[in-house]
């Protein structure tokens, strides 16, 4: 499997025989998402900046993309995926809505996406989302977890692969704080930005390791 980062809390996940894009954004960021083909778009909420559909097409497997929406479980091209009610915010979604989180299996991974997750975990969401292999995280702060918040959650769901997403980039229109700032907290601050991961369930690390996605 690869993945890819195209900024924000998009990704491309390209299994063997499927492509999922996650949280399409619209320019209004401060930069453009690239055309890109997708068999599959998951969409954590809806906010421009997450549910940009207008820059994705479909592939030669799948004329338009299947897009997942909201809590539940769902079954495209060997996909399973399982939507976990969430929320945007620390107030029960008072003051941004809900956000869903997305486990997804793929090629026999567990990737969960976090999407914009405002809240440290219920007993409920960790046990549904808890062990997964790769785990997409919010680590911003302002709208989402912050670097603190990002590293209790992290220790909630153990996961293997700790990706982390939702950060200050370059041009980018609303303020978050550095993705330096989350390395820090976690201890992981010698960790140099790669332009992929590529990862098979056979090759996962034996101890949890963070990897820092450059954008696409």
């Amino acid at each position: 499997m690869e993945i890819k980062f195209l900024g924000h809390a998009c990704f491309r996940i390209r299994g063997k025989a499927v492509v999922v894009l996650t949280d399409p954004y619209d320019p209004y960021l401060g930069f453009k998402l690239p055309k890109i083909q997708a068999d599959i778009i998951t969409i954590s909420h809806d906010h421009k900046d997450h549910n940009y559909l207008g820059a994705v097409t479909g592939s030669a497997r799948r004329k338009k993309p299947f897009v997942v929406k909201g809590p539940g479980e769902y079954e495209i091209a060997g996909v399973s995926i399982f939507g976990i009610r969430t929320f945007h915010d620390a107030s029960q979604g008072k003051e941004r809505g809900e956000n869903t989180a997305y486990v997804m299996i793929i090629d026999g991974l567990r990737i969960a996406h976090l999407g914009d997750l405002g809240h440290k975990l219920t007993d409920a969401q960790t046990e549904e989302i808890n062990g997964v292999d790769v785990l997409m995280i919010p680590v911003g702060g302002t709208y989402t977890l912050d670097s603190q918040e990002a590293v209790e959650v992290v220790g909630q769901v153990e996961p293997k692969i700790v990706i982390p997403m939702h950060y200050q980039l370059p041009g980018l229109t609303i303020k978050l704080s550095s993705v330096e700032e989350f390395l820090k907290e976690i201890g992981a601050e010698s960790v140099k930005p790669v332009p992929k991961l590529t990862v098979t369930k056979d090759r996962l690390p034996e101890e949890r390791e963070v990897v820092v996605l450059q954008k696409k």
